[in-house]
């Protein structure tokens, strides 16, 4: 970066000089002031929050597990905004370039803020600045099931049993872009077993094809896959980190592979410019009821862990996230037009 030109040396510009930069000064304060008194009177209405998955979706489980304390700890109600599509990003562009007024937040994940800016070459927002991040909701495992004709019961067992049939097995995944893809992709490279993916439109088809055996494997959520992992439809061979939902399969690191520990994450965020002492505020009643015994039973039973934290700590992790994804994306050309 060229360094910018000297000006010359006026000295009759320094009292200008002073006296801009203590205004200057002046009505920063004066601002930081306004929003310190506008944030001690919020909530004074309603909150929306926008779901940016399908009603009923494992997102909007997440959430309504905790809508009911989290209202009650503001004080206002909580309403749940549904806006889906495209992988998530058109709620999140709504929240964008929503007011920032503490009125109206989205959920964020994984899929939506680390993942979407790479696979979505015309993204509307940017994940890294246009966001005022409020915290953690939960962290979930992903699951590696198998197709059961396999006969695997762990990761070298069905590596080598990938290698010994020869052609090219395939993977499913529920999309393009998807963290389910992107794992697909890893697990291959990790194996260095080529394979061809297969995307699916959601989790329910692509389950389908893996009992039927039209796909050899996938990565997804315990909540999604525990039930048939249970009526023994698909064998779970190994997760990124335990989960009680599928307490007896062993993590990747038990079985001495090491670097796949990947989670999805949610959690929350206010359009950028939102005033800090909002963004505090509604931190801490997200923290208190996250810190409830009930509450993180009841997330459990969704395959999702509890993770209270700070708003700061949730921008490090997206600021991180993005290279790490983004790197697995462009090495597989995932892109969605």
């Amino acid at each position: 970066m060229s360094s910018a030109p000297r000006l010359p040396y006026r000295p009759f510009h320094r009292p200008f000089l002073f006296y801009g930069a203590r205004g200057a000064l002046a009505a920063i304060l004066a601002a930081l002031s306004f929003g310190t008194a506008f944030a001690q009177g919020w909530p004074a209405r309603p909150i929306t929050l926008v779901v940016p998955f399908p009603a009923a979706g494992g997102t909007d489980l997440v959430i309504r597990s905790i809508q009911p304390l989290l209202q009650k700890e503001l004080g206002q109600p909580v309403v749940i905004d549904n806006r889906s599509g495209a992988g998530g990003t058109i709620g999140s562009t709504f929240v964008a370039r929503a007011t920032p007024d503490g009125y109206t937040a989205g959920v964020v994940t994984t899929i939506t803020h680390a993942v979407s800016v790479s696979v979505y070459p015309k993204l509307a927002y940017d994940p890294a600045s246009d966001f005022a991040y409020a915290g953690f909701i939960g962290t979930s495992p992903y699951v590696l099931a198998v197709n059961r004709s396999l006969q695997a019961k762990d990761v070298k067992g069905l590596v080598e049993k990938l290698k010994a049939a020869g052609g090219q097995p395939t993977f499913g995944s529920v999309g393009v872009g998807t963290v389910s893809h992107l794992m697909g992709e890893q697990f291959s490279k990790l194996a260095n077993v080529p394979m061809i993916h297969v995307p699916y439109r959601g989790a329910a088809p692509a389950y389908t094809d893996l009992m039927g055996g039209q796909v050899q494997l996938m990565f997804d959520n315990p909540v999604g896959l525990a039930p048939y992992v249970k009526a023994q439809k698909i064998t779970a061979i190994a997760t990124t980190a335990p989960t009680p939902l599928l307490a007896d399969v062993p993590t990747f690191a038990r079985q001495g592979i090491a670097n796949f520990e990947q989670q999805l994450w949610y959690g929350v965020a206010f359009p950028k410019g939102t005033p800090p002492a909002i963004v505090s505020r509604f931190n801490a009643a997200l923290n208190k009821v996250l810190s409830q015994r009930d509450v993180a039973r009841d997330l459990a039973t969704k395959g999702v862990t509890a993770h209270p934290g700070t708003p700061a700590e949730m921008q490090a992790t997206v600021n991180k996230d993005i290279p790490y994804w983004g790197a697995i994306a462009r090495s597989v050309g995932a892109t969605v037009e």
